[in-house]
């Protein structure tokens, strides 16, 4: 559940009255789009008000007037479907440099440069975004904005969204621990044990490379042997 210092007011004006919940930002536009939302995840209160800011309840018989049903789930679902979804300014910068941040990842961590190979690190990405001067939509999901964003700064940073397959040999003695840093950063194709060894054939996000050779080479004080494999 959202606190309600986190909230935000979805309000629909209808049949003369004005009926406002406190939701989660994030969420409300997930339900809005038609994604399945747990009302105690959606919600803030488990309330209908007619004037949110003041805490004051919308009445039973005005529900019943122009919902046609007190319920709070069917209220609710008409509620975002049909009202607006209000941000405060602060709320807005939040949720745009949140999204702009997740968007910076997802390129930064899935893309190389195609002219060097090189992974296209955080930074490079967010001052091309800069100088294209994205527009970030607070509605809109990090993964959805992520094509237009991408087709507005390649013109300033060559973008290559790939994936690289490495061949992973890990002793014996760290095997256990770093298993499940492979199956966190990419999809393990095959794996076999050579007494103890793990040797791994897995495809990982091109521009995670420099992070997962990094990780590796902490856990096994330099240890596991690594190989690039060829497309």
């Amino acid at each position: 559940m959202v606190s309600i210092d986190k909230a935000i007011i979805a309000r629909l004006k209808t049949g003369g009255e004005t009926f406002e919940l406190y939701v989660d930002p994030d969420l409300a536009m997930e339900y809005k789009k038609g994604t399945a939302v747990p009302l105690g995840d959606l919600l803030a209160v488990q309330e209908v008000f007619k004037d949110a800011s003041a805490s004051k309840k919308a009445a039973d018989e005005n529900l019943l007037k122009v919902f046609g049903s007190s319920d709070l789930a069917a209220v609710v679902d008409k509620i975002i479907h049909r009202g607006e979804i209000h941000l405060t300014a602060e709320q807005r910068k939040k949720m745009i440099d949140d999204k702009r941040k997740q968007i910076i990842s997802y390129i930064s961590r899935n893309s190389i440069n195609p002219q060097t190979k090189a992974p296209n690190p955080p930074s490079r990405v967010d001052a091309a975004m800069e100088e294209a001067r994205v527009v970030i939509d607070p509605f809109k999901s990090a993964k959805e904005q992520v094509d237009a964003v991408v087709k507005e700064i390649r013109p300033i940073l060559p973008i290559k969204f790939d994936t690289v397959a490495m061949a992973v040999k890990i002793p014996a003695t760290y095997a256990g621990n770093t298993y499940r840093v492979l199956r966190e950063y990419g999809d393990i194709k095959k794996e076999e044990w050579d007494r103890g060894d793990l040797m791994s054939l897995i495809e990982i996000p091109a521009g995670v490379q420099d992070e997962f050779y990094s990780k590796l080479n902490s856990l096994t004080h330099g240890e596991v042997k690594i190989k690039l494999m060829e497309k």
